[in-house]
């Protein structure tokens, strides 16, 4: 199967959501809104539409960003899409198509940023008593 990779520029809608799975994986979810601007060339007025997209990180990527980003925040997202489907309480199938990022980083287009090199985490460090997020529960 091939990766269907994107690229998307927006803002954060909301503070990223971080949470650990019972095996110590950091995953966290956003919500990026895009906006576009054109000019109706018939009438010459400006449209705008916007488009939203849930965002999925998953372990350094997912610590960084929940770290590091917070809600309006102008942010470029480098990723796959993929489709997750999934029944409800009351039998109803829903989906719906997420970008999991492969990268992400702050848009530089109207502000500056300061990049500091994280420490690596290995996995026996995850979970361990100086971990500050052990406590935190999936």
């Amino acid at each position: 199967m091939s990766n269907c990779t994107t690229m998307v520029s927006g803002n954060l809608t909301r503070e990223p959501e971080i949470r650990y799975l019972s095996d110590g994986q950091a995953m966290a979810v956003m919500g990026v809104a895009v906006n576009r601007r054109w000019q109706d060339r018939a009438t010459s007025e400006w449209q705008e539409a916007t488009s939203f997209f849930e965002v999925v990180c998953w372990r350094e990527l997912a610590e960084n960003v929940a770290l590091s980003l917070t809600r309006g925040m102008r942010v470029v997202v480098t990723g796959r899409l993929e489709q997750r489907t999934w029944e409800t309480d009351e039998g109803e199938r829903r989906s719906k198509v997420e970008i999991v990022a492969d990268d992400v980083g702050p848009s530089l287009r109207f502000a500056t940023a300061e990049i500091q090199r994280s420490e690596r985490r290995t996995p026996s460090t995850v979970g361990g008593p100086d971990d500050p997020e052990a406590a935190v529960e999936a």
